[in-house]
């Protein structure tokens, strides 16, 4: 154990997820037991600067495992990005006299608890939380497995009215950059069409799909959207479709922040704890500057610079999957 961690700062970063509050609570209660002191910096990096600090307590993170968000709030912070902003963040950190940190968020979260570890040597662990699934290190992220579900929820409810007015629609999820959202929802929601960002071709199949009369004499049809597709969102799809076959009555429902929100699943909650209580280990062991995930049911500890540099690829085989399905 490292004798020299004494206190440590939990936080949450970037955009919130459903099971961020499990994670904290698997934080401060990991500590406690170990006699480590916990503080709770409010409003990640921005909080940082601004000196919002609370001490946490076991009864301090008590039923709180059921609910979404995070009760240490989140906001982007441009200050922290210059070298002045951290080392004001590294000050007050050092004046609460906390000498390790745990770090919940995404790439962006990750790039600035690397920065605080090689400018200021305050050792640092992250824990994956974004619902997009798109961290390198892990198989799956804190919030991923709700974001999923709420969608599925949601086309589960659509199919019922598009099947009563025989329409397409369009169901436009999150996913900027990765389509991992978008490919589950649209597997397990039986959609007819799933554009990701890293597939190009799923237009032309779309418009195949709709020339063939008997697919298009369907009573409904399915079609899941990520934000970040290349064809521009559910919207410029619709449009494209309209413009090819104008008698189609098409629909676009964009779910939006509705994914971030809710409560965590059982999976989230069990993930979130696990990687919690694992980074407040990894400090007391020694390790830092790194992420902790789970690989193939593995704890495994990244290196922060390999888990921001690195993607994680949506398997060809699932896609190719997906599109035999959607026949």
């Amino acid at each position: 154990m490292n004798n020299n961690i004494k206190r440590i700062g939990v936080f949450t970063s970037g955009g919130d997820a459903p099971g961020m509050n499990a994670g904290i609570r698997a934080v401060v209660r990991t500590a406690t037991y170990h006699g480590i002191e916990v503080v709770g910096i409010r409003r990640g990096y921005q909080g940082m600067i601004d000196n919002d600090f609370i001490e946490l307590k076991t009864r301090s993170v008590a039923n709180i495992i059921q609910l979404g968000g995070t009760m240490l709030k989140t906001a982007r912070c441009e200050e922290f990005r210059s070298v002045e902003g951290r080392t004001k963040a590294a000050n007050n950190l050092r004046k609460r006299k906390i000498d390790g940190l745990v770090c919940i968020g995404g790439n962006g979260s990750y790039t600035g608890a690397m920065k605080l570890y090689e400018e200021h040597q305050i050792p640092t662990m992250g824990i994956p939380g974004t619902i997009d699934n798109d961290l390198f290190g892990t198989d799956f992220t804190i919030g991923y497995d709700t974001a999923i579900n709420t969608a599925v929820d949601a086309i589960d409810k659509i199919r019922d009215t598009a099947g009563s007015h025989n329409r397409v629609f369009m169901v436009e999820v999150m996913g900027r950059d990765s389509g991992f959202i978008a490919m589950a929802v649209g597997i397990s929601g039986g959609a007819e069409a799933i554009f990701i960002p890293e597939d190009t071709n799923e237009m032309e199949l779309l418009l195949s799909h709709f020339k063939n009369a008997s697919r298009r004499n369907k009573s409904f049809s399915i079609v899941v959207v990520a934000e970040g597709d290349r064809q521009g969102g559910a919207l410029a799809i619709q449009e494209q479709l309209e413009k090819e076959f104008p008698d189609l009555d098409v629909r676009t429902t964009i779910l939006g922040h509705i994914q971030r929100g809710g409560s965590p699943t059982a999976r989230d909650r069990v993930l979130a704890s696990q990687l919690g209580y694992e980074a407040v280990v990894g400090l007391l062991n020694g390790i830092n500057s790194k992420a902790v995930g789970i690989v193939a049911g593995e704890v495994v500890h990244t290196d922060f610079i390999e888990a921001i540099g690195k993607s994680k690829n949506i398997e060809p085989r699932l896609i190719e999957m997906a599109k035999i399905l959607s026949h």
